[in-house]
């Protein structure tokens, strides 16, 4: 099995599968993270940290804020700069942002926060963050309280994301103190290559053998045949349905 710092890094090379395979962010959770920094008539700074293809920064854009994104992949910001126009890409990492002291209102990372040493990203975020600003955090899990999804789970393999959260959730540390939880319920419809695009963009399945990689995808397409509806334009889907956890903490 491949380290954990290497499928930290592993995404670029799955970067057309992730932008295909993975959902966006519900607008309400990056409005609920951005609502105490917002002022009026003044725009909202924020960094997207762990930006991947640009899933969370669109949603950032479309809520009215300006943003920058960065991230330690430089084959996953050229994907971004493709999808999301007009959005400065800096390489760099939660623990090791290229921003000045106190020039951004909000920090968000979305599918990151596992992936960081929490004390070193607590910390610099919160240097780059001014006072009172919001470090706010975001994961689209699946809901495996249906048993079909569960099975899903069993066959691509759970992730580091979904042990956290089913444990203590996140941790933080100064200049943060704790922070604050919200979810959202919601359905996504995949077509066959959506869902397994959303599978191959997984790091278990990223780093895995080419042999277990085959076995993986296959185990799913079967299950897609299982819960498949056809739509009225014949297209073939199913439907699956997801938890949004966010938080959000302030810098003291």
């Amino acid at each position: 099995m491949a380290s954990r710092e290497e499928m930290s890094l592993s995404f670029g090379v799955a970067a057309a599968a992730y932008e295909s395979g993975r959902p966006d962010y519900p607008r309400e959770a990056v409005d609920w993270m951005l609502a105490p920094v917002r002022e009026p008539g003044r725009a909202v700074r924020v960094a997207d940290v762990g930006a991947g293809t640009g899933k969370l920064t669109r949603t950032i854009v479309e809520a009215g804020a300006e943003v920058v994104a960065i991230d330690p992949d430089a084959d996953m910001l050229a994907a971004l700069r493709e999808h999301v126009h007009g959005v400065p890409t800096f390489v760099g990492t939660a623990e090791r942002m290229p921003l000045p002291d106190a020039s951004v209102d909000a920090v968000l990372l979305g599918q990151a926060w596992h992936w960081v040493d929490a004390v070193a990203a607590s910390a610099e975020v919160g240097r780059a963050l001014r006072e009172g600003g919001v470090l706010g955090l975001v994961w689209n899990i699946r809901d495996e309280s249906d048993p079909w999804v569960a099975r899903l789970t069993a066959a691509m393999h759970g992730s580091h994301a979904e042990e956290m959260l089913a444990g203590d959730g996140p941790r933080v540390a100064e200049p943060f103190d704790g922070l604050e939880p919200r979810s959202w319920t919601w359905t996504r419809s995949l077509t066959r290559a959506a869902l397994l695009d959303m599978v191959a963009s997984r790091s278990y399945v990223i780093t895995a053998s080419d042999a277990d990689r085959a076995a993986i995808l296959a185990s799913v397409s079967d299950l897609f045949d299982e819960r498949r509806v056809i739509e009225a334009t014949g297209a073939e889907v199913v439907d699956l349905p997801y938890v949004t956890h966010s938080f959000r903490g302030i810098r003291s």
